[in-house]
């Protein structure tokens, strides 16, 4: 059973990220300085090899890896930018994790496999579609374990990194490396990050996904960070649903927020969803208006409510959606200005 989020802690979220990584050095630094020399920067092997592909986007596949999808959340006045990567195990080097290494105590020597590498993140500017001088870089320094028994080194996995950044308009270069920095795989994506002043008259959302498990781990991450099989956003570990195929028993967990709501003058929202599920041309399921926070973490059953008639009386029935392919919509209403947005979200149930 997912621990649905509770109102009072999702209000916190947003400013809980004010500390993460990311925005604290640009409140400081608004324009883009030189680094100082204390501060861990972008080796120049390993930014020599990012510029050689940064004309073209043509990566580098010494270490190969995809970036396959990108999403973003709040963090004040900036948002939260969470990039996913596909790396296959044998590109990592995993070997035997030496006792005195080995994180889980209770684990035998040479039940654990250990990968050490480097990750860093070039973010640029981009104007007029050309990406400007380095506006960031980050380092994200590696240590991923697995157990022995089960290791793969065909399987591929899929990891998350993210940053909080300014709205704009950006490219960034994303390096694989080796500890010896003589393997480096590059690869660049590309993304923007809305204005929120820019949205007076019309509202918007971040991208809508839906979540397979949420947890709730206590802290704010203070470090940017590599992480397997899931992403960290403020207190949270979210595995997100990527491929959009459910079953019948299964919810629609929403997790998205709302961009452009105002205030009342006590600085509440109101903000009305409405959500309608359709089959095509059809409609599925219809869900009372639901009256939401910016930021949302909805679960919506997929039950449908059929009326049976029986001679001359009528009853109504609960039944699980028939597989196939669906579509959510959403019409959100600020009941505050009146601004409108609709979105919708197409699934399948197998």
């Amino acid at each position: 059973m997912k621990k649905l989020i509770v109102p009072v802690i999702l209000a916190g979220f947003v400013l809980g990220l004010a500390a993460a990584p990311g925005i604290a050095q640009q409140a400081q630094q608004p324009a883009p300085q030189k680094q100082q020399s204390a501060r861990v920067t972008i080796p120049k092997e390993v930014k020599d090899a990012l510029n050689a592909g940064l004309p073209t986007r043509q990566g580098r596949q010494d270490i190969p890896f995809t970036i396959f999808k990108s999403t973003y959340l709040p963090a004040q006045q900036a948002f939260y930018i969470i990039l996913f990567a596909k790396m296959k195990n044998a590109d990592l080097g995993f070997a035997p994790a030496p006792p005195s290494q080995v994180a889980d105590v209770a684990a035998a020597p040479g039940n654990k496999l250990r990968a050490t590498f480097h990750m860093f993140l070039d973010f640029h500017k981009m104007e007029n579609g050309v990406p400007l001088p380095t506006a960031r870089e980050v380092y994200v320094p590696v240590t991923m374990e697995q157990d022995a028994a089960g290791y793969d080194a065909a399987k591929e996995e899929w990891y998350s990194v993210g940053y909080t950044l300014l709205p704009g308009d950006y490219l960034v270069g994303v390096a694989v490396a080796s500890q010896d920095l003589k393997k480096i795989g590059t690869q660049y994506y590309e993304f923007k990050l809305p204005d929120p002043k820019d949205f007076t008259k019309t509202l918007e959302t971040t991208p809508i996904f839906c979540v397979k498990d949420i947890k709730n781990v206590g802290q704010v991450e203070q470090r940017t960070a590599l992480h397997r099989g899931m992403f960290r956003y403020s207190v949270l570990e979210l595995v997100p649903n990527f491929d959009h195929v459910f079953t019948a028993t299964d919810s629609l967990d929403l997790f998205y927020t709302i961009i452009g709501a105002q205030t009342s003058p006590d600085g509440k929202n109101s903000i009305e969803v409405v959500y309608e599920v359709t089959k095509g041309e059809e409609p599925a399921i219809k869900f009372q208006p639901a009256m939401e926070a910016p930021l949302v973490s909805r679960p919506l059953p997929l039950k449908q409510t059929v009326q049976i008639k029986s001679g001359d009386s009528i009853r109504e029935d609960t039944r699980d959606l028939a597989p196939g392919a669906y579509t959510l919509h959403l019409k959100i209403t600020d009941k505050i200005s009146g601004n409108t947005c609709a979105k919708q979200y197409d699934f399948t149930i197998k």
